[in-house]
């Protein structure tokens, strides 16, 4: 016998995990508003991209560290090593998407880079793009 074995009684519908939320805040009634899978997603990335490697316990290498850029010049080398980064860092801590494309571009302003990421939900094939505006240091 080959693969994984189905040990719940739902069968093959079994969700795909939800991560903790981001920010856990109760309602007015102390439950927690767990977010649906593509809010957890959202959430994930996000948390991978505002950590830096050896930031987090117990997971050393988690994060993409974008907070290391802010004193860095806004250079072709400097942006193609941050898109690397990302990609491999979001390969890597979020397993529910397939990843289309990472770019990483500089602003209108020379103390910004442009950081898009544009994926696809594996168990749903549905898209997401994520955009995020990072400082650093002029070009």
């Amino acid at each position: 016998m080959s693969g994984p074995i189905l040990t719940s009684s739902r069968g093959p519908d079994i969700r795909p995990p939800l991560g903790w939320p981001l920010m856990p805040v109760p309602d007015a009634d102390g439950r927690l508003g767990w977010p649906d899978l593509e809010t957890s997603i959202r959430q994930r990335i996000e948390c991978v991209l505002r950590t830096s490697p050896g930031e987090q316990l117990m997971r050393p290498g988690f994060g993409a560290g974008l907070e290391g850029l802010i004193h860095q010049p806004n250079t072709t080398e400097v942006r193609a090593r941050a898109q690397a980064e990302i990609a491999a860092a979001i390969g890597t801590w979020e397993p529910r998407i397939l990843l289309d494309r990472v770019s990483v571009a500089a602003g209108d302003d020379p103390r910004t880079l442009i950081v898009t990421i544009a994926y696809r939900i594996r168990a749903t094939g549905s898209a997401g793009t994520i955009a995020a505006s990072v400082p650093v240091g002029s070009a």
